[in-house]
């Protein structure tokens, strides 16, 4: 079993910042592909950004291609999402997961991830 843990969400104002770290649990960590997803009340969840085991190829939702990116640092077992220019309907709760496999025609699509973190709330002020 793998455990993700989120942090650092929280309150912040249209136009401004926020990075978003998850730290999985297990040190095989380096050989999974990450992905980070949100999800707000009444909505499916939605996939947002990933990032292969490498590092060395990345994916974004059209809405935060060009404010977000993804990284990882796998000496530190941890993956990133720099969120930058933040909009109101970027609130949500984002999820931090974890896929054990691979294929890249599912690398947007939930049902990839085997695991998840419990979430942390953004919340983006007008």
């Amino acid at each position: 079993q793998v455990q993700l843990v989120e942090s650092g969400g929280g309150l912040v104002q249209a136009g401004g910042s926020l990075r978003l770290s998850c730290a999985p649990s297990r040190r095989t960590f380096s050989t999974y592909t990450m992905g980070w997803f949100r999800q707000v009340p009444g909505k499916e969840r939605e996939f947002v950004a990933a990032i292969t085991w490498s590092g060395g190829s990345t994916y974004y939702a059209d809405s935060v291609k060009g404010r977000f990116t993804i990284s990882r640092v796998n000496a530190e077992n941890t993956v990133y999402l720099q969120m930058n220019a933040l909009k109101p309907e970027d609130t949500a709760v984002y999820y931090c997961a974890a896929a054990t496999g691979w294929r890249a025609d599912y690398v947007k699509d939930k049902v990839l991830y085997n695991y998840w973190g419990q979430g942390t709330q953004v919340t983006v002020s007008p």
